[in-house]
């Protein structure tokens, strides 16, 4: 009878642990997906061919080496980076899904409030000041192209 008790809470305490951890883990593909193609297409374009930024996504180059050697587990020169849109898109998503999970916990799941901080520290390494001038329309610009992304329907397989 011990044993069975014993099986069941532990049975029990298996489930709740299963949601608890289900619960922590807000932040979908396709919400990294419409926050690495938003600001793909928010990325400011300078005119400069070598304007010091990389890829598609406009990255800097010390800023390239760490993320690719926190995502990848080895530093990519920023060339590397630019010559392969696939790994810099897993790169981006990657870094993306921390910082878009980071913020969907902190705003309690406010989606639009996530994706604007997320969209100011891109921009500025900062969460917040992003109220005025060319920073407030970057965020704007952001989350508007968010939330044409997750407006489209699933693409199913």
């Amino acid at each position: 009878m011990r044993l069975l008790i014993s099986t069941l809470l532990a049975s029990f305490s298996f489930g709740l642990t299963s949601l608890a951890v289900q619960a922590q883990q807000s932040v979908s593909d396709t919400q990294v997906a419409a926050m690495v193609e938003a600001l793909r297409r928010a990325a400011p374009q300078t005119g400069k061919v070598n304007d010091g930024l990389y890829s598609d996504w406009q990255v800097q180059p010390g800023t390239v080496k760490a993320w690719s050697k926190f995502c990848l587990k080895k530093e990519l020169s920023p060339t590397q980076f630019e010559n392969s849109p696939a790994t810099a898109r897993q790169v981006v998503s990657c870094i993306t899904r921390r910082e878009l999970d980071k913020h969907l916990r902190a705003t309690k799941n406010n989606e639009t409030l996530a994706v604007s901080g997320v969209a100011c520290w891109w921009m500025t390494g900062n969460y917040t000041g992003c109220n005025g001038g060319f920073t407030a329309a970057y965020v704007k610009k952001v989350v508007g192209f968010y939330q044409q992304q997750r407006s489209k329907p699933a693409v199913t397989q």
